[in-house]
This record gives C-alpha cells, structure tokens and sequence, in this order.
C-alpha cells in the first residue's frame, strides 16, 4: 500500500521539469527510518521517508513519507521560499489513518492584506471552487490554526480511497501547477522593511508548524521522543537552525 507515492512522484518530476532543483541536505538519521508495530499478526512495518530540494527561489522543498500498511499512509509535503521573496508556503497533507482520509492543500500566506490576497489567492480561487465540488469541506479546524491559511484552503475527509486517488491527486496537481507558476513570476523584494517582515512571517509560521505537529505522538511512539523533535527542528521545520548557521 502506498497511497501517495504518485503524488511524491509527480511532484518531483514536475519540479525537475520546471525549476533548477539542487539536493538539499537531509540531516544524518533522517533519510529513512522503520520501524515494527503491533503484535502476531498484527505486526506492521512503517517506513518513513525524507526527500529535500532546493532551487534559487525556493529555500527548502521537503517531503515526509510514511508507509504502514493500508491504515498509515501519511505525505507532508512544504515548500518553503527563500527569504527575498514573498511567496506563500505551498502545504500539502495527505493523511490516511484507521479512521479515514485527512486531506489539506494550500498556498499558506505570509500576510492577509488585500494585495497580497490580489497577488497569490485571488487567481487560484476558481480553481478552488473546482475541486471543493467534488471535495466538501472536513469541518472545523483549530481557530488558531485559520491565520495560517488561505481562502483557497482545500480541507477535506473523502469517504472513499477512490477518491484520494482521483480527485485528490488531480487537485495537488493542479495546485503544485499553479504554485510553480507564482515562482516562476516572483521577483525578489529590496526594501528592506518587507523583507523584516518576510522574515518574521516565516518564523510566526514556522513556530506555529514546528510547535503544533499533529505528527509528534505518532513519531515519538514509533521512534522516540528525541528523534522525533530532533526530526522536526532540525529538518522539518529547520529555518532557526539554518539562520544559526549562516
């Protein structure tokens, strides 16, 4: 069972396609991990893969890929942009679990004022509307969580695994797609106020990420506590690290 290693597949031949990909390190311990769980027959292997890229543009683009069985099927996928640009963060995840599918897509804002609303939201809106047809929406999520997000925010529990396979997998197309073409247009920012806040806006983001991962208990009870914070500080969401290391 791996539900969304055509996703990972796509989103990396599209990459290599249409940006200057470079590897980007992934610290030592991280590439792959597994381990078994359950009892008898009931015994599991979960598999959790790391990939990392960057490009000019793009700070950090990473993938976190778990594979255990049909009831654990997890991709968090981030691209982060470099600090001179004010490009949203692209966010996909893509959550299977005993109790069914968790399906989140964005373009993940740095700031809500009404040009850059006109800037990076308001073209991918009819594009939105599309798929939330076919893709209604999961219910509430944490009011905390809603600065965070974009009006473009595609949340969804599919009933089906069919439609994971279809509708899903053509709305993460299209979003990487459109994504991909804001960085293709983004020019670099000078002045040096915004680029203070750029950066402050990754950090509140990154913070927020980092701090409220909904995948903490799962890897700290397959791999450890120390492994698992060490994984989400230092690979995750790693800009602090890297800026005390430039």
């Amino acid at each position: 069972m791996t539900l969304y290693q055509p996703f990972l597949d796509y989103a990396i031949s599209l990459m290599q396609d249409q940006l200057s990909l470079q590897p980007y390190p992934i610290p030592e311990g991280f590439e792959r991990k597994e381990e078994m769980t359950g009892k008898g027959k009931r015994q599991q292997r979960v598999v959790t893969s790391s990939y990392a890229f960057k490009s000019p543009k793009l700070r950090q683009i990473r993938a976190a890929h778990v594979q255990g069985g049909s009831s654990l099927q997890v991709l968090n996928f981030v691209i982060f942009p470099q600090l001179t640009y004010d490009l949203p963060f692209f966010g996909a995840d893509l959550v299977t679990l005993p109790g069914g599918h968790l399906i989140a897509l964005d373009m993940q804002p740095l700031f809500h004022d009404k040009a850059y609303q006109q800037q990076y939201t308001e073209p991918i809106l009819p594009l939105f509307k599309s798929h939330q047809q076919h893709l209604p929406w999961g219910g509430d999520f944490p009011e905390e969580a809603k600065p965070f997000f974009s009006p473009a925010f595609l949340w969804t529990r599919p009933q089906e695994t069919e439609a994971v396979i279809t509708r899903v997998f053509s709305a993460f197309k299209d979003y990487l797609q459109a994504y991909l073409n804001f960085v293709e247009q983004a020019k670099p920012i000078t002045d040096s106020q915004r680029l203070e806040d750029i950066l402050q806006a990754q950090r509140r983001y990154i913070a927020y990420r980092a701090d409220k991962d909904p995948a903490r208990g799962m890897f700290t009870r397959l791999y450890g506590q120390a492994w698992t914070e060490e994984y989400i500080h230092g690979f995750l969401f790693d800009l602090e690290r890297q800026m005390v290391t430039v």
